[in-house]
C-alpha cells in the first residue's frame, strides 16, 4: 500500500493519488504512517505523498490531514521515532500547516492546549508546531467561528493564548513554551500575559531550572514587556534571598532541609550573566534596568535588593551605564531626610539600608559571582574618591571619623571603604590591584586628604600581612617616594605598613635605607619624615623585657600589631637594631627646632612601648636639658632661654624647643615611676639616679620659676613685643616659651601633689605667672597689627591631666551650679570677668557636648554617673533605667535654672546663661526618644517656654526657638507652629499697607519687635524651606509609583489621588504654608535678609506647587478628575497668595527705591549712589524668578484644567504686575532731578526734601 502511494504520488497530477487515498479508511492510513515511521524507512516521502492526495480545498482532504496532523503528533510524542524521523516530520507539518483552514488550525491548537494542562505531553517535540499553527491562524482574515461567536484569525490566536495563559503547566514544559513563543507574533497584550505566566511558575520550578527559563524569557523581552520581566526575576530572587536569610537566622537546624546558599548564590550568578549578555545585545533593556532601579529609589517598592546591585555593578561594566554607579549617595540622603522628620517616617515605610545590602552582594560574591568583583572595586574607589574628605581653609581637612554623626558623603566614603576592604578579603585575584590603587592614591594625592585611603591601607595590611609578603614589592616602591611626601602622609604610611615591616625582613631593611638617607636630606620635610619613621620603628620592635602592651597606661597602637610573630627569637637583635636607630636619633639634636621637637613629641610613645629603652631616651634627654638648665639654685631664672634662640643677623628663630623638651621628660618621668618602678624595687640603684636627678631638676626649676619675675626673663609690660623688630620677635619666642614651661611644671607638680595644700599653692602661683605673661601678649596684640593667637592655641597639658582634673571637678561644676544661684552670687562679688557659676556652666555645656558627640556608645555608663542617688542601687534594677529617663532627670534640673532665670526682671537677665542651659537642654533632648512621654513634656515645656516668656535678647530667642524647632519636627510636622509664629510676626511688624490695622494675635509671646525681624522671621523662613524640602521628596517619590503603576495594565490611574495619603498630606502641608506665606507678604519686613530670604522661599513655593500640578497632570486621565482638596489648594493660592505676592513685590521695588532716593540726595559723591544702586539691584534679584515661577505655575494649571475637564484657572487672577514698559513721565521726571543735581547745589535739597516726604510718611 505505502508503494502504490508513493507511486501515485510521483505522477504530475493527483487525481488517482486523492481518489486512491479516498478509498482507505483513516485507521489504515494512519496504521500505515506509523509502521513505516517506527521503522524509519521513507515516513517523509510517504507523509508528503498524503499532503499532495489531501488538498485543503476539498473537505476530505482538509479532514484527512487534521486526522494525520493528530497521528503524526501522537508519534513524535511517544518517543519511539528516531530523532532524524521525529524532526523530518515536525518540519512537513510546519510547512503544511499554513494550507489549513482556519477552523481546523483551532481544533489543533485546543488539542495542543488540552495536553498541555493535562499533562499528556511525553517529551514536548511536537510544541514546536504550535508557534506555526498560531501564526497561520493569525493570518486568517475571514471570521472564524469560535465558542457562541465569530472572530478573525488574530483575535482566535488571542482567546487561545489566553486559554493556554491561564491552563497549569507542567513543570517540565515551562522552558519549552516559554521558548516556543519566541516564535510566535505577539501583541503587547499578549505578550504580557506569556510573561505573566512564566514568571508565576518560577516560584514551581526546582532552582536549578531557572537560569535556562530566564534564558528564554530574556529571549523573549526581545519582543516587548522588558520591564515586566526584570521587575519579574528581580522581584523573585529578592524574595528569596530573604525567605533564606529568616530561614538561616532563624534556626540553624533548618539549614540541613532548605537550599543551600552556595547553591542559590550560583544560581543567582548564572542568571545575573544571562541578563548582562541579553543587556549586550539589547540596550533597551539596560535602560529599562535603571528606570526598574531609579523607580524603586522614588516610590514606595523597595527595587534595590542585594540582587539587583549585582546585576547593575555587572551591567557597568558595559561602558554605557557605567556612570550610573554614583546615584547610592542619594540613598544615605533620603535616609537622613527621613530621620530627621516625623512627618515622613509616618507616610514612608521602612526603607532598607544601601550600605547593608551592598556589602551582603560582596559576601555573596564569594559563590564565583567574578563578573562584578570588578564592578564592586571600580565602586569602592569611586565613592571614596568623590565623597572624601575634602580640603577647607588653610589646608585643614575634615575628618570623617571624629564625630559619631556623619553626613551622607561621609557614609557614602565609608561606605566605599568597607566594599574594598571586604572584597579584598573574599577574592584573592584582585587583592594586589586595590593594593596598588591604593598606594598609588597615597602617593599621588599628597596635596589632597587622604586619611581614608591610609585608613583603609591600614585595615588591609591588618587583616592579612602575611599574604601581601607577595605584594611587598609595590610597598618598597612607595617608600622610594617618602622624601616627598608630606609629613602627615609618611607618618600615616608608614604606620599602616607597620604589620608588614614584622613579617618581612628585606622590607625592613628596605625602609631603613630610605630614612637614612633622608635623615641626611637638604629638605626640612625629609629629615622630619627620617625622624617620623625611626620613631615608628622604636615603637614597634619590643626589646627583650620590655613591658607587655598590656601594662601600658594606655593601648596605644595595641590595635595595630594583630601580628608579632618576630617576639621570641628576635628580641636580642630588635636590641641591636633599636639601639643603633637612637643613635641616629641623638644626632637630630644638632639639627632645626621642628626636627627636635618631633623626637621630643615621640620619645614618650617610644618608652610606653618599649620600656627597656628608658635609660637611653632619658639620658638623652638629661643631657640636652642640662644644656639649657642653670645648675646653681639662687640663679633666676633657672632656665637659659638666651640659649633656646638663635640668632643671625637680622633672622631671629628658635634652636631649642625647650618647653617640649621639658613636657617630654615629664611625661616619660611620671610614666616611669608609675609603670616600672614598682616592678624593679631594690634593683638597678644606679640607672635609677637619673630619674631621682630629673625630679629633683624638675623641682628646682618650679621653686626657682615661683620665684622669677617677668622681668628676670626681660619679658615685663614695657618690652618690645611686634613682630617686626628683631627685639620683638626673640621676645614673643620667650614669651612662649615661659609659657609653655609653666603649663609643663603645673601638670608636673598636680601629678606628684596628692591633692596637698602647698602643691596646689605652687600650681596656682605657676598658673598667675602664665596669665601675667598671656594677658600682656594679648594686650600687645590687639594694639599691634599682627596676630599672634595661632600659636596660643597649643596647649602643654595632656589629656590624662584635664580629665583628672575634670573628674575631681564635675560634681563640683553641677552641684555649686544647680545649688548656688546666680543672682547671688553676682551680688555677693562682681568683678571682672565670668563668674563661676557661669564658668560652672560653660564647663557643664562644653562636657556634655564632648560626651555625646565623642563616646555617644558610653552615654549611659556617663548619665548612671551623673546620679549620685543611684550609686548604692541594685545592679540588676539599675540596667532597667533606660538613657531617655536619665535624661530626663538631668533635663528637669537645667529646666528649673532656666524658669529661675526668665523669672527675673529684663535688666538683670543674664543672656549668657540662658544661652548655655538652652544648649545644655538641646543636647539633652537628643538623647530623648521621640517616641517617649518625656519627650512629649519637654516639648509642651519649650513650647509654653516661648507662648508665656517675652525676652528681647536675639540670641537667647533664636536658640529657644531652634530647640523648640527640633524637638518638633521629631514629634510632628511644624506647619500649624508656622503658621502661629507668622500670624505674630505680622501683628508685631504692621501691614505693608499703612492704613491697614493689623490684630495682634500673640500665640507666642517670644515675638515681640525687637525679636521678630529679622531673627524670628529668618527662622521661619529657614523651617518652611525644609518642609518644602520635604514635600518636594514626597512629590518625587510619588511621580516614581505613579510612574510604575502606570507601566501595569491593571494600574487604576483615577484610584490614585483619593488612595494615596501621601498626597493627602501633601497638600495639607502646602496649604497650610500657604496660609503661612500670605501673612508673611503682608507684613512690612525690613529690608535686607528677611525680604530676600522670603522672596526666594515663594519662590520655591511656587516651583513646588508646579511640581504638584505637573503629578497630577501624570495622573490625571480624560476621563478621569483631580481630588477635591486640590482644587481648594488652587482656589487658596489664587485669592491668599498670588495677588498678595505681586502686592509684597511692589510694596520691595517701592521701599527700594524710596532708599536709594534717599541716599542720592544725602551722598553727593557718585560713588555712593553707584553702590547704593548695586545693592538695590542684588537685593531685588530674586522678583524675576519669583514672577516667572508664578507663572510657570499659572502656564500647568491651564494644561491640567484642560486635562481635568475642571476650571481651575476661574480662581486666578491675571497678573498686573508684569509690566516692564518704560514710563516716559517718571523718567523724565528722575532725568529732570539730575539735571537739577548738576547745575545747582542749594535748591535740590530743599525740591528733593519736598518729593520725598510722602514716601517718608509711608515708612
Amino acid at each position: 500500500m505505502d508503494q502504490k502511494i508513493l507511486c501515485l504520488a510521483t505522477e504530475k497530477t493527483a487525481d488517482k493519488l486523492q481518489e486512491f487515498l479516498q478509498t482507505l479508511k483513516d485507521d489504515d492510513l494512519t496504521n500505515l504512517l506509523q509502521h513505516q515511521a517506527v521503522k524509519g524507512n521513507a515516513a517523509g516521502a510517504l507523509l508528503r505523498a498524503i499532503f499532495k492526495g489531501s488538498p485543503c480545498s476539498e473537505e476530505g482532504g482538509a479532514l484527512r490531514r487534521r486526522k494525520i496532523y493528530t497521528c503524526c503528533i501522537q508519534l513524535v510524542e511517544s518517543g519511539d521515532l528516531q530523532k532524524e524521523v521525529a524532526s523530518e516530520i515536525i518540519g512537513l507539518l510546519m510547512l503544511e500547516a499554513y494550507h489549513f483552514p482556519g477552523l481546523l488550525l483551532i481544533e489543533l491548537a485546543n488539542e495542543f492546549i488540552d495536553a498541555i494542562k493535562e499533562g499528556s505531553l511525553l517529551n514536548g517535540k511536537s510544541l514546536e508546531l504550535l508557534p506555526i499553527i498560531l501564526t497561520a491562524l493569525a493570518t486568517k482574515k475571514e471570521n472564524l467561528s469560535y465558542g457562541k461567536g465569530e472572530l478573525s484569525g488574530e483575535e482566535c490566536k488571542k482567546q487561545l493564548i489566553n486559554t493556554l495563559c491561564s491552563g497549569r503547566w507542567d513543570q517540565q514544559y515551562v522552558i519549552q513554551l516559554t521558548s516556543m513563543f519566541k516564535d510566535v507574533p505577539l501583541t503587547a497584550e499578549e505578550l504580557e500575559l506569556v510573561v505573566g505566566k512564566v514568571l508565576r511558575m518560577f516560584s514551581k520550578l526546582n532552582l536549578q531550572e531557572i537560569p535556562p527559563l530566564v534564558y528564554q524569557l530574556l529571549v523573549l523581552s526581545s519582543k516587548g514587556s522588558r520591564r515586566s520581566v526584570l521587575d519579574g526575576i528581580i522581584t523573585f530572587f529578592n524574595e528569596l534571598d530573604k525567605q533564606h536569610n529568616e530561614e538561616q537566622s532563624g534556626d540553624e537546624l533548618l539549614d540541613l532541609v532548605t537550599v543551600p546558599s552556595g547553591e542559590l548564590r550560583h544560581v543567582e550568578g548564572t542568571i545575573i550573566l544571562h541578563i548582562v549578555f541579553a543587556i549586550k545585545l539589547d540596550c533597551e533593556l539596560g535602560r529599562e534596568l535603571l528606570k526598574h532601579v531609579k523607580a524603586g529609589q522614588q516610590g514606595d517598592s523597595n527595587n534595590l535588593c542585594p540582587f539587583s546591585i549585582a546585576l547593575l555593578l555587572s551591567v557597568t561594566r558595559i561602558p554605557r551605564f557605567e556612570e550610573q554607579k554614583t546615584s547610592i549617595v542619594k540613598s544615605f540622603k533620603d535616609h537622613q531626610l527621613l530621620q530627621g522628620s516625623k512627618f515622613l517616617q509616618n507616610l514612608v515605610p521602612h526603607r532598607s539600608c544601601v550600605s547593608t545590602m551592598i556589602l551582603e552582594v560582596v559576601k555573596n560574591s564569594v559563590h564565583s559571582w567574578d563578573h562584578i568583583t570588578q564592578g564592586l572595586v571600580e565602586l569602592g574607589f569611586i565613592l571614596m574618591d568623590s565623597y572624601g574628605p575634602k580640603k577647607i581653609l588653610e589646608g585643614k581637612t575634615i575628618e570623617t571619623s571624629s564625630s559619631l554623626f556623619k553626613t551622607p558623603n561621609q557614609h557614602t566614603c565609608k561606605l566605599g571603604a568597607n566594599i574594598l576592604l571586604e572584597t579584598f578579603k573574599i577574592h584573592e585575584m584582585i587583592r594586589q590591584e586595590i593594593l596598588e590603587q591604593v598606594l598609588n592614591r597615597v602617593i599621588t594625592r599628597a596635596s589632597s586628604p587622604i586619611s581614608h585611603f591610609l585608613d583603609l591601607l591600614s585595615n588591609i595590611i591588618m587583616y592579612a600581612p602575611l599574604v601581601l609578603q607577595s605584594c611587598s614589592s609595590k610597598v618598597t616602591e612607595a617608600f622610594d617616594f617618602l622624601s616627598f611626601l608630606p609629613l602627615q602622609t609618611v607618618q600615616g604610611l608608614l604606620k599602616a605598613v607597620q604589620p608588614l615591616l614584622k613579617v618581612s625582613v628585606s622590607m625592613r631593611d628596605s625602609l631603613i635605607l630610605v630614612l637614612r638617607k633622608a635623615m641626611f636630606a637638604s629638605q626640612l620635610d625629609a629629615r622630619k619624615s627620617a625622624v617620623a619613621g625611626f620613631l615608628l620603628l622604636l615603637k614597634n620592635f619590643k626589646v627583650l623585657g620590655s613591658l607587655s602592651s598590656s601594662q601600658c597606661s594606655q593601648s596605644i597602637g595595641v590595635s595595630q600589631v594583630h601580628v608579632d610573630i618576630h617576639s621570641r627569637y628576635n628580641s636580642v637583635a630588635n636590641e641591636t637594631f633599636c639601639l643603633e636607630i637612637m643613635d641616629s636619633l641623638r644626632r637630630c639634636l644638632g639639627q632645626q627646632a621642628d626636627v627636635r621637637l618631633m623626637l621630643y613629641e615621640g620619645f614618650y610613645d617610644v618608652l610606653r612601648r618599649n620600656s627597656q629603652l628608658a635609660n637611653s631616651i632619658m639620658q638623652t634627654l638629661l643631657s640636652q636639658l642640662k644644656q639649657f638648665y642653670e645648675p646653681k639654685p639662687d640663679v633666676l631664672p633657672p632656665l637659659k632661654l638666651e640659649a633656646c634662640i638663635l640668632t643671625q643677623g637680622d633672622q631671629v628663630s628658635l634652636q631649642e624647643p625647650l618647653d617640649y623638651l621639658l613636657c617630654c621628660i615629664q611625661h616619660c618621668l611620671a610614666w616611669y615611676k608609675s609603670r616600672v618602678m614598682p616592678l624593679h624595687q631594690g634593683d638597678e640603684e644606679e640607672e635609677e639616679g637619673f630619674y631621682q636627678e630629673l625630679d629633683d631638676i624638675l623641682e628646682s626649676i618650679t621653686n626657682r620659676m615661683i620665684k622669677s619675675e617677668l622681668e628676670d626673663f626681660e619679658l615685663d609690660k614695657s618690652a618690645d613685643f611686634s613682630q617686626s623688630t628683631g627685639v620683638g620677635i626673640k621676645n614673643n619666642i620667650s614669651a612662649f616659651l615661659v609659657m609653655g614651661v609653666c603649663e609643663v611644671l603645673i601638670e608636673y607638680n598636680f601629678s606628684i601633689s596628692n591633692f596637698s595644700k602647698n602643691k596646689f599653692e605652687e600650681v596656682l602661683s605657676l598658673f598667675m605667672c602664665y596669665k601675667k605673661l598671656s594677658d600682656i601678649l594679648s594686650e600687645k596684640a590687639g594694639k599691634g597689627k599682627a596676630k599672634m593667637t595661632n600659636k596660643t592655641n597649643d596647649s602643654f597639658l595632656s589629656m590624662k591631666f584635664v580629665s583628672d582634673l575634670l573628674t575631681a571637678l564635675f560634681r563640683v561644676l553641677l552641684w555649686r551650679y544647680i545649688s548656688i544661684p546666680t543672682s547671688v552670687e553676682e551680688s555677693a562679688k562682681k568683678e571682672k570677668g565670668k563668674n563661676i557659676s557661669l564658668l560652672c556652666l560653660e564647663g557643664l555645656q562644653k562636657i556634655f557636648s564632648a560626651v555625646q558627640q565623642f563616646y555617644q556608645p558610653k552615654i549611659q555608663q556617663f548619665l548612671r554617673a551623673l546620679d549620685v542617688t543611684d550609686q548604692e542601687g541594685d545592679e540588676g534594677e539599675d540596667a532597667d533605667v533606660s538613657v531617655t529617663q536619665r535624661a530626663a532627670f538631668q533635663i528637669r534640673q537645667f529646666q528649673r535654672s532656666l524658669l529661675n532665670l526668665l523669672s527675673s526682671e529684663e535688666e538683670e537677665f543674664n543672656s549668657k546663661e540662658a544661652l548655655l542651659l538652652v544648649s545644655i537642654l538641646f543636647n539633652l533632648s537628643k538623647l530623648l526618644e521621640p517616641s517617649s512621654p518625656q519627650f512629649v513634656q519637654v516639648l509642651s515645656w519649650t513650647s509654653k517656654i516661648c507662648k508665656e516668656n517675652s525676652r528681647e535678647d536675639a540670641s537667647f530667642c533664636k536658640s529657644l526657638m531652634n530647640l523648640l524647632f527640633s524637638l518638633h519636627v521629631l514629634y510632628k510636622s511644624p506647619v500649624t507652629l508656622l503658621r502661629d509664629l507668622s500670624q505674630d510676626i505680622h501683628g508685631q511688624l504692621g501691614d505693608i499697607d499703612q492704613d491697614v490695622e493689623v490684630e495682634k494675635t500673640n500665640h507666642f509671646a517670644m515675638v515681640n519687635l525687637r525679636t521678630a525681624a529679622p531673627t524670628i522671621c529668618l527662622l521661619v523662613l529657614s523651617q518652611a524651606e525644609k518642609v518644602l524640602e520635604e514635600v518636594d521628596w514626597l512629590i518625587t517619590k510619588c511621580k516614581g509609583q505613579v510612574s510604575q503603576e502606570t507601566l501595569s495594565a491593571e494600574a487604576s490611574s483615577q484610584a490614585t489621588p483619593q488612595n494615596n495619603p501621601a498626597e493627602k498630606a501633601i497638600i495639607i502641608q502646602l496649604g497650610t504654608l500657604l496660609t503661612f506665606f500670605h501673612e508673611l507678604v503682608q507684613t512690612a519686613l525690613p529690608s535686607g535678609s528677611c525680604v530676600d530670604t522670603l522672596l526666594k522661599n515663594l519662590c520655591k513655593m511656587y516651583t513646588i506647587l508646579t511640581a504638584l500640578v505637573r503629578y497630577y497632570l501624570q495622573v490625571c486621565r480624560s476621563s478621569g478628575g483631580i481630588p477635591k482638596n486640590m482644587e481648594k489648594l488652587v482656589k487658596l493660592s489664587g485669592s491668599h497668595l498670588t495677588p498678595l505676592c505681586y502686592s509684597f513685590i511692589s510694596y520691595v521695588q517701592n521701599k527700594k527705591g524710596n532708599n536709594l532716593k534717599y541716599t542720592g540726595e544725602k551722598k553727593k559723591e557718585k560713588t555712593a549712589v553707584a553702590t547704593a544702586m548695586a545693592r538695590v539691584l542684588r537685593e531685588t534679584k530674586p522678583i524675576p524668578n519669583l514672577i516667572f515661577a508664578i507663572e510657570q505655575y499659572e502656564k500647568f494649571l491651564i494644561h491640567l484644567s484642560k486635562k481635568s475637564k475642571v476650571n481651575l484657572m476661574q480662581h486666578m487672577k491675571l497678573s498686573t504686575s508684569r509690566d516692564f514698559k518704560i514710563k516716559g513721565n517718571i523718567l523724565d521726571m528722575v532725568l529732570g532731578e539730575d539735571v537739577e543735581d548738576e547745575s545747582e547745589e542749594g535748591t535740590p535739597l530743599e525740591h528733593g526734601g519736598q518729593n520725598e516726604e510722602p514716601a517718608k510718611k509711608k515708612k
